[in-house]
């Protein structure tokens, strides 16, 4: 799939079952959960944390939800991601196109 894609799905999907978005304030705090959620998996998969009785390794699922509230967002502000991300990587080429081959840290 691609970001257009993905993006119309979600909104199929709202519109299908979800009745209607959430306002953008809700769907930006639930976004702030889901990456607070992916984090908890990473402190425990690659950090010094272990899992708790019960928990489990959803990092796919739980990147997945992030991505599904941003096209959420994205679909609410009108913005296509997909110039969005296009324009990202063309400004990041321009700025950073030397700037960590030359970072002697790497």
């Amino acid at each position: 799939m691609t970001l257009n894609e993905i993006q119309d799905s979600v909104d199929k999907w709202i519109k299908t079952y979800g009745v209607r978005y959430f306002s953008e304030l809700t769907n930006m705090t639930i976004l702030t959960e889901e990456v607070g959620e992916l984090a908890r998996v990473m402190a425990r998969k690659y950090g010094d944390q272990s899992f708790k009785t019960g928990e489990k390794d959803n990092m796919a699922d739980e990147m997945a939800d992030i991505l599904w509230v941003l096209c959420c967002l994205a679909n609410q502000t009108g913005v296509n991601l997909t110039e969005a991300f296009e324009a990202n990587l063309r400004k990041k080429t321009e700025r950073d196109s030397e700037r960590h081959k030359n970072n002697h840290k790497l």
